[in-house]
């Protein structure tokens, strides 16, 4: 398959998980579930924009006026008295306007008064009619202020705080699930045999839970398989005994000897609908059901570069579906590639880049197990099968890491 058809095949498998209610200081990141209409109007009465006082327009048109200060009202209060002709009402930010005022002059256009002292003197009409915040100016009652579908980010979350919404209808968080296997692969507790050289450290382990709660689901380890088949099963089972609703693997679905997980999954009941795509890295790429609850499978290859790049194309996709999410793939956007490069197979390739504007550049040398060329990257050149040589000065389509724009179909 080519990567977009794969992407098409793995995400038809996904759907929004069941919603709940979660309090509001846990719905960062989540998915609405319904419209949610406000209650109220915002701001709920005509309130101040400034420190000030609250006069007439009409007493401003002779310039510089001196006006008797009846109130004092601050945030939180509400007046008492109405504004009448050559009156003022001391006001502060967020404070309601009083009846009879459709203007607040700000403090500094204002000076003490040598008539008094409960007066003062207006320096400066500029502001005659305005800093005034009207009445369901932001927010009128009855009116749908977020749909169903919104992702709930810091701002999202404000709004629904202000309307007292305390309580949102949100798509379930993902639990996303993964392992690794291999006999050379040990975690970190294992650093004496990794800085020897006698074991390679598991850095997919750290990576995909990065990358799983970067999509602001929530990873859950299942640990280090052995290449052996009892060790993988007693690890895979662990995704339904965990309550996964995906199960990512690395490594284990090309075909050596070794790599066992896919007899396994099929062993246990699973079902296997792809294992290879045209592309590179990340050839090796498998999809399937694990059996008894049919929990969603994505294999990933072992080389580090390979899962990180087959996670951005196919894991996290199927994570904002299962999310809710109506967009759930990354956009590419055209840049200009500014150095000549030479491909091997006719497979379509995903090089990591850095892109700077419209111009994009290589991070170095680009092997599958060249975890730094990631680590530099900002970007994904993608360049087509039929290409395998790009002249210096070709515009190519690049997938930009962690740009907040998507789209609904593959577009590499």
């Amino acid at each position: 398959m080519t990567p977009a058809e794969a992407a098409r095949l793995i995400i038809g498998h996904f759907e929004p998980l069941p919603p709940s209610r979660r309090p509001l200081r846990e719905a960062l990141d989540t998915v609405l579930a319904e419209d949610v209409a406000s209650p109220i109007d915002l701001p709920p009465w005509d309130n101040s924009a400034m420190d000030g006082y609250a006069v007439r327009s009409a007493d401003l048109e002779q310039g510089n006026v001196d006006l008797e200060v009846i109130e004092s009202v601050a945030a939180g209060q509400f007046p008492s008295k109405t504004v009448g002709q050559r009156q003022a009402i001391r006001i502060f930010t967020g404070a309601p306007v009083p009846r009879g005022a459709d203007t607040v002059i700000r403090q500094e256009d204002t000076a003490a008064s040598a008539n008094g002292a409960n007066r003062v003197t207006i320096t400066n009409p500029r502001d005659a009619r305005k800093n005034i915040r009207r009445l369901g100016e932001d927010i009128k009652k009855g009116t749908v202020v977020l749909a169903a579908g919104t992702p709930l980010g810091p701002a999202q979350l404000g709004v629904l705080a202000s309307i007292a919404h305390d309580h949102p209808l949100v798509h379930r968080v993902p639990r996303v699930a993964f392992m690794g296997s291999g006999d050379e692969i040990v975690d970190l507790d294992r650093k004496d045999e990794i800085l020897a050289a006698k074991k390679i450290a598991s850095s997919n382990s750290y990576t995909l839970d990065a990358l799983i709660r970067r999509t602001a689901a929530e990873p859950v380890n299942l640990g280090l398989a052995r290449d052996t088949k009892e060790s993988l099963r007693e690890h895979l089972r662990g995704a339904s005994a965990q309550h996964a609703d995906l199960l990512v693997t690395t490594a284990g679905v090309s075909v050596g000897e070794h790599d066992l997980v896919r007899d396994v999954l099929q062993e246990l009941g699973g079902e296997l609908k792809l294992w290879r795509i045209a592309m590179r890295p990340g050839a090796p790429v498998g999809f399937g059901l694990l059996g008894g609850r049919d929990i969603p499978w994505i294999g990933l290859p072992g080389n580090p570069v390979s899962t990180m790049v087959t996670f951005e194309l196919f894991v996290r996709p199927a994570i904002r579906r299962l999310q809710g999410h109506a967009l759930p793939f990354r956009r590419t956007v055209r840049v200009v590639v500014r150095e000549p490069i030479t491909l091997g197979p006719k497979l379509r390739h995903y090089l990591r880049a850095i892109v700077d504007g419209r111009d994009a550049r290589l991070t170095g040398p680009q092997g599958s197990g060249i975890l730094t060329s990631m680590a530099r990257a900002n970007a994904l050149l993608i360049v087509p099968a039929d290409m395998p040589a790009v002249a210096a000065g070709t515009e190519l389509e690049a997938l930009i890491l962690d740009d907040p724009q998507h789209v609904a179909e593959p577009p590499y």
